[in-house]
């Protein structure tokens, strides 16, 4: 009962008890201050201090990957209007050197007369060659029709007529080309001629080629440019690939001129 009745006198001394004094530092007003700032403030204040202030995590991480797919979307952009720039000069700089002017009067593998005017209206990709070559020809041939399979496979491209043209006329008749185009596609179309159409077809392409001597056998190399052309569907030459570029660089630089073509003829 003692205690009970000396309770509130206790209690009235404990509040008359100021703070401790905190150790006096070089940061020591400021600890003060906050001990000061801290004492007034309930626990519902001090909890709002803790929470993060503007737009929530989830909100900053959508608004960053939007600016990253603009940004994205804005270079794609530019750089396929850039390729589209090349291209155009590069086709325009081609179709200024006068490559494949002019008409021909060739035979196919079959026998039947084949001019330059029978492949209006199709993309055509054509070789010079030789049926008696040991390497490069098979090589370059196969690369071909592979960029015709590739392009094959995809129903919403135009079809591409493949063509190998013989720079070795003396061999290559008609029956030699049939039994050589056979090997490779069904679609490739071997055309020869006499010695004179044969040179005359050569120099519109501008492909160099040059018999060599002939060994006891009679057997000789011919050596020839090694190129494969492109020709629109308005029968312009458009392109030519060397043996450096793949058949997967080939196709995709065809499928990107058939998105430019603009047929001039109409």
């Amino acid at each position: 009962m003692l205690l009970l009745a000396q309770a509130p006198k206790a209690w009235h001394r404990l509040f008359q008890l100021k703070p401790p004094a905190l150790p006096r530092t070089p940061g020591g007003e400021a600890q003060h201050v906050r001990y000061r700032l801290l004492s007034r403030q309930g626990p519902a204040e001090m909890g709002r201090q803790d929470q993060p202030q503007g737009p929530g995590l989830r909100t900053r991480l959508l608004i960053t990957a939007l600016i990253g797919a603009g940004l994205g979307g804005v270079w794609l952009a530019m750089r396929a209007e850039k390729e589209q720039r090349q291209q155009r000069r590069r086709t325009e700089a081609l179709r200024q050197a006068a490559v494949g002017q002019g008409d021909f009067s060739l035979l196919d593998h079959r026998g039947q007369a084949r001019c330059k005017a029978d492949f209006r209206g199709k993309w055509v990709l054509m070789y010079f060659g030789f049926t008696h070559c040991p390497d490069i020809c098979p090589e370059e041939l196969e690369k071909l029709v592979q960029v015709v399979r590739q392009l094959e496979a995809e129903p919403a491209l135009p079809p591409v007529q493949p063509i190998f043209i013989t720079v070795d006329p003396e061999r290559d008749d008609v029956a030699a080309m049939a039994r050589y185009v056979q090997d490779f596609h069904p679609r490739l179309l071997g055309l020869t001629g006499s010695a004179e159409q044969v040179a005359q077809v050569s120099r519109s392409y501008r492909v160099y080629y040059s018999a060599g001597p002939k060994d006891e056998d009679q057997d000789y190399i011919v050596d020839h440019s090694i190129a494969i052309y492109l020709l629109s569907p308005d029968g312009l030459f458009t392109d030519y690939y060397g043996r450096a570029r793949s058949a997967e660089q080939v196709a995709d630089s065809v499928r990107r001129h058939m998105a430019a073509f603009r047929s001039v003829l109409h």
